[in-house]
């Protein structure tokens, strides 16, 4: 068979073409069937899509909350000092202000010359409480195991010591500032 050019085809169907004119308006009547057209497919694909959307979307949101609520149920909370007894619940609030109110001491002491032992004082309380959370977690996992809860008031009088070493350190530092200072003027 052999290859037809452009050109040999359009002078083979020369006389077949339709060369009429279109009708007077032809051509809005063509838009509005197409726009009445447009319109009827954009409707149905509107309210097929929109339902399925948020179906899905309703869905998924109560997927995620529910798993969400089933994690948080299944987690159980570390438990303190305080939920073992009562006598342990008084120990662990009789340690937490002690060590809230020598916190509110070593700030009152900042300055200059005592900022350096004060950050180096809390970066160590800082460890002691990252233990101590730790503490609380084989708390629960054991089960109120005595060697935990001893743990964890050793880890209370710890920091209570750390608080109390370094506030004498600054009174150390004060004094002898002081007594530098009465040196220099005396000489």
């Amino acid at each position: 068979m052999q290859k037809d050019t452009i050109d040999e085809l359009f002078d083979n169907l020369k006389g077949e073409f339709d060369v009429n004119e279109p009708n007077k308006d032809h051509d809005l009547r063509f838009l509005d069937k197409l726009k009445a057209n447009n319109v009827v497919v954009n409707d149905s694909k509107k309210s097929s899509g929109i339902n399925w959307k948020l179906f899905l979307a309703v869905a998924a949101s109560v997927v995620i909350s529910l798993s969400v609520f089933m994690t948080l149920q299944n987690e159980p909370e570390a438990l303190d000092l305080a939920s073992v007894s009562p006598e342990l619940s008084e120990t662990q609030d009789f340690f937490t202000a002690t060590i809230e109110n020598e916190l509110k001491k070593l700030n009152k002491e900042r300055s200059p010359l005592t900022e350096q032992i004060i950050t180096d004082a809390l970066e160590q309380i800082q460890v002691l409480e990252t233990n101590y959370q730790n503490l609380k977690t084989d708390l629960t996992e054991s089960g109120n195991d005595k060697r935990v809860i001893y743990a964890m008031i050793t880890n209370f009088q710890n920091r209570i010591d750390i608080l109390t070493t370094v506030l004498e350190q600054i009174e150390i530092i004060k004094e002898l500032k002081i007594n530098t200072n009465e040196n220099n003027n005396t000489i």
